[in-house]
């Protein structure tokens, strides 16, 4: 419920609007003057400040000037029955979003201010991205300043200047997307396109017309000429994600285009040359891969030029207060609402939680938490088996679950499980459970399970 600060002098103003404003919806906090005001602003993180313009001991533009040193990003409307253009551009300059004018409709207000909170909303969300900027040395969405993530950021540091092929190693939802881009963004070729595909989620014949293209009649269903990945990454970098699910016949296509940086389009007999940075990622056991004879040694070779290998969450449990942090203000600010805090009890169950789908996993149990919440995350909010531990899986689901639920539930424990038991290899947890590599991976990401 997003919360709004009124102040006025006058409280038969202030009880009008408190009840106007209640009844719209809203969450109302009042002060019958700017020091008051003030400090509910120090107490409290209200969205929007409704406020008059002419009060005793300190005006309304007075008030605006001392709120911007407090919450620079504090949409304000000023009020006042004293409507001038010159009043209204003072108000303006001063740091107002809007100004309305004594005595007022009651729908003229409710819009003004509907408009004020969405602007509320687009700057939450803008500092929100200014944060996850500076957040791990400047490395966007990373969050963490645990040991083993410094490694992976001064990693990340040496490695970005380079054109070395990156091979990113670790279990799903550990974020190795967000290195690959990491690398991408702090490279040379920042300015050039990041092309991401995953390796996984398509057939052989599919993903070969993904990454090389194709021509016109190549197949079925191929009405005209289609640009690959490595085409629309050129000048760029690819990131191949799962790169380890990739077919033998497909892998000496790529080995072909990573010794000679050309290739054909499916059906075409053209060489096409390309300058692509190439950044790949696994939760495979490559090197067990290629004892085994399912992944090509010389390809392992060109791929595995720089490793850099990222820690399961359970392996950085003192990144989990900043992720929490994280998390929790994202969703609250994408739903428009005041950020919950988090009850001691529920942190202590996120503390216990092994979260064998890591960090994603995390973000979509804090997600549905913000949006289950009141002012408190509490046990409660979180999903079942964040509450319960590895013991959730022999209890029965509560009876109000309908059996959809119940059956979704059981299903992506005994996925969690498997990932956790083959350290997060998929291709061996798909055998495990009896799936299809795709299907396995359709039932990862409808779960949050993904990398």
């Amino acid at each position: 419920m997003e919360r709004i600060l009124i102040v006025d002098d006058e409280k038969n103003y202030l009880l009008v609007l408190d009840a106007l404003l209640s009844e719209a919806g809203y969450e109302v906090a009042t002060a019958d003057g700017g020091a008051r005001a003030l400090t509910i602003l120090e107490e409290d993180e209200p969205d929007l400040m409704l406020t008059d313009m002419r009060m005793p001991r300190m005006t309304g533009l007075e008030l605006i000037k001392a709120s911007k040193e407090r919450r620079p990003d504090l949409p304000v409307i000023v009020m006042t029955a004293y409507g001038t253009v010159e009043n209204a551009v003072e108000a303006m300059k001063s740091g107002a979003v809007d100004y309305i004018m004594k005595p007022f409709e009651n729908q003229e207000l409710l819009l003004t201010v509907q408009r004020a909170l969405k602007l509320s909303r687009l700057l939450a969300q803008n500092r929100l991205l200014r944060e996850e900027v500076a957040q791990g040395q400047g490395f966007g969405q990373i969050v963490g300043d645990s040991k083993a993530m410094r490694q992976v950021y001064e990693m990340v540091d040496k490695v970005a200047a380079t054109k070395a092929t990156v091979l990113i190693t670790g279990e799903s939802g550990t974020g190795k997307e967000l290195i690959a881009r990491a690398i991408h963004s702090r490279s040379p070729r920042a300015e050039e396109p990041f092309v991401a595909v995953n390796c996984m989620a398509l057939s052989e014949t599919l993903l070969e017309s993904e990454l090389f293209g194709h021509e016109k009649g190549a197949f079925t269903g191929a009405a005209g000429r289609r640009k690959g990945r490595f085409e629309l990454a050129d000048k760029g970098t690819l990131f191949l994600d799962e790169v380890g699910e990739i077919a033998p016949s497909l892998q000496v296509k790529l080995l072909r285009v990573l010794q000679e940086r050309t290739f054909e389009r499916v059906g075409g007999n053209q060489p096409i040359s390309v300058d692509v940075r190439i950044v790949a990622a696994t939760n495979r056991d490559l090197t067990r891969a290629v004892a085994t004879g399912r992944f090509r040694e010389d390809l392992f070779y060109r791929l595995n030029v720089v490793r850099l290998d990222l820690p399961p969450l359970r392996q950085r449990k003192e990144d989990l207060p900043a992720l929490v942090a994280h998390f929790v203000r994202r969703y609250a600010a994408e739903t428009g609402r005041t950020s919950p805090q988090v009850s001691q009890e529920a942190m202590r169950r996120i503390y216990d939680y092994a979260w064998p789908g890591n960090v994603r996993e995390l973000e979509n149990a804090l997600e549905r938490a913000v949006i289950m919440s009141g002012a408190e995350i509490r046990p409660a909010d979180l999903p079942l088996e964040v509450g319960h531990g590895e013991k959730a899986s022999a209890q029965e689901p509560p009876r109000d679950v309908g059996i959809t639920e119940a059956v979704e539930d059981l299903e992506r424990r005994m996925i969690q499980r498997a990932l956790s038991e083959h350290q997060g290899v998929a291709a061996h947890a798909a055998e495990a459970l009896g799936l299809t590599k795709s299907n396995l991976a359709y039932k990862m990401k409808k779960y949050g399970l993904g990398s």
